[in-house]
């Protein structure tokens, strides 16, 4: 036999051995990416059924009424402070100490006067 002739047989024998491997190989990834894509629209069939049932499920969201003063005549309401506690008391008079007040807070406000 022939250096070409034996060159032949051994190019033939090695594509009969690489074509059908190189086919299976194609074809089963063609195979995994039709099987992930046939996943894929599964899923988002899942998932627009599911955001469907939520959305007619959903009830409307609601806010409470805004704060708007005199809207809502049950509740009481604040009162101004009588004149009186708004003028400020004469420097002239003792100072009266309720039993609520701290005993150092007049010394702290005799302090607070002088420096001003």
């Amino acid at each position: 036999m022939s250096k070409q002739m034996t060159f032949m047989l051994a190019c033939v024998i090695v594509l009969s051995a690489v074509i059908p491997g190189a086919v299976g190989y194609f074809s089963a990834r063609l195979e995994a990416i039709e099987s992930a894509e046939r996943n894929l629209h599964a899923l988002e069939a899942r998932l627009h059924t599911r955001m469907a049932r939520e959305a007619r499920d959903a009830r409307p969201v609601t806010f409470p009424a805004p704060c708007v003063p005199g809207a809502n005549p049950s509740r009481t309401q604040l009162h101004q402070p009588p004149a009186a506690a708004l003028v400020p008391e004469s420097t002239d008079q003792p100072q009266r100490q309720h039993s609520s007040t701290p005993a150092w807070l007049p010394e702290l406000l005799k302090e607070l006067r002088e420096t001003d």
